[in-house]
């Protein structure tokens, strides 16, 4: 290993939970019973995509509380909840229950902005409020405000018999400390540092130099991670965890490792330039033996600065596809890049 990279401390894998629209129980099923099979292998985390009108997890915080009554140790976490659909007093006491539930393993991931397709469903979120939501920053503020136990009512005491809390309950201590923001611009990274959150960075960051300029994801994720510290009370310290998509394929049968190259293919074109009007940049899937990902992961200039990841599953993959990769991750991939299981 080089010099310069961490030793892997915590491995996770990240989820999005697909199901079929005429059966969605069974792909809730399916995903619940990844998060067991990760607890059994040893992962340090599960963590499940956030989906609203589609046919993934529209309500990451339901699916996790069944996964904190199946698992005893794994952490489990959001990647991440878009704000923009949520009130931050009801979603505080949301994620307040399933830490409690859980034990003190929830790492709620959040991020700012407006809904996708806002102008097609503003009229069923928000009929009586659409332009005067705000979708910044201060919604995140409030999240952390009401999570940390300050003040979300002017009443508390009783009133005949039942006793008012001026604060969420459940209060869960500590679970401030693990509120992840996912940022994937410049801007972004350090405000959730100022803000003493932790970074999740994934597949996906914003090209912000000028157009025509090179742009190298491992580059400019580097530079995200590093002004995140630069402004975290924690210093280098701060919690960083690497989304990348990796699909080991040490025990893929010859059809699997088809089939996963196909798939790398056909998404490496986006790789090569920024895209879009918002110059997004997205990494290049790593596709092979955990021997040769390992090898290029140690070469990655923003994974040698992190110690945990949550490594993408593909979207469209089935159930055996994710068995196989898991255990590939836990068994061969993680050791190679000096985690131990836990």
């Amino acid at each position: 290993m080089p010099p310069t990279s961490r030793p892997l401390r915590k491995l996770g894998f990240l989820t999005i939970g697909l199901f079929d629209e005429a059966d969605p129980r069974r792909g809730h099923e399916t995903t619940l019973d990844l998060v067991e099979l990760g607890e059994r292998l040893g992962f340090d985390s599960a963590w499940v995509r956030h989906r609203h009108l589609q046919y993934g997890i529209s309500s990451p915080t339901a699916v996790l509380a069944a996964a904190s009554q199946r698992t005893r140790r794994i952490e489990l976490g959001t990647a991440v909840i878009p704000l923009g659909w949520e009130n931050p007093l009801r979603l505080a006491e949301d994620l307040a229950t399933v830490d409690v539930l859980s034990g003190g393993r929830l790492n709620p991931g959040v991020s700012a902005g407006p809904p996708t397709h806002y102008d097609h469903v503003k009229d069923a979120l928000y009929p009586d409020t659409a332009d005067a939501e705000d979708f910044g920053h201060g919604r995140v503020e409030r999240l952390l405000r009401f999570v940390r136990g300050e003040p979300a009512a002017s009443f508390r005491g009783a009133e005949g018999f039942e006793v008012f809390s001026d604060r969420v309950q459940p209060h869960s201590p500590g679970l401030d400390r693990r509120m992840w923001y996912g940022a994937g611009s410049l801007g972004s990274a350090r405000w959730a540092g100022a803000h003493g959150m932790n970074l999740l960075t994934s597949s996906v960051v914003k090209a912000e130099g000028p157009d025509g300029a090179p742009a190298d994801f491992a580059a400019v994720q580097l530079s995200h991670i590093r002004a995140f510290r630069a402004h975290h009370p924690d210093g280098d310290a701060a919690r960083v965890s690497q989304g990348l998509v990796v699909v080991p394929t040490d025990s893929a049968s010859p059809g699997q490792r088809a089939r996963y190259a196909e798939y790398a293919a056909a998404r490496t074109p986006r790789t090569r330039a920024p895209q879009g009007p918002a110059r997004l940049l997205f990494a290049p899937d790593l596709v092979g033996p955990s021997e040769e990902i390992a090898e290029r992961l140690h070469a990655h200039a923003a994974f040698r600065e992190v110690d945990e990841v949550a490594f993408a599953l593909p979207f469209s993959f089935g159930h055996e596809d994710y068995v196989q990769i898991l255990t590939d991750m836990a068994v061969r991939l993680g050791p190679a890049l000096g985690w131990r299981p836990a």
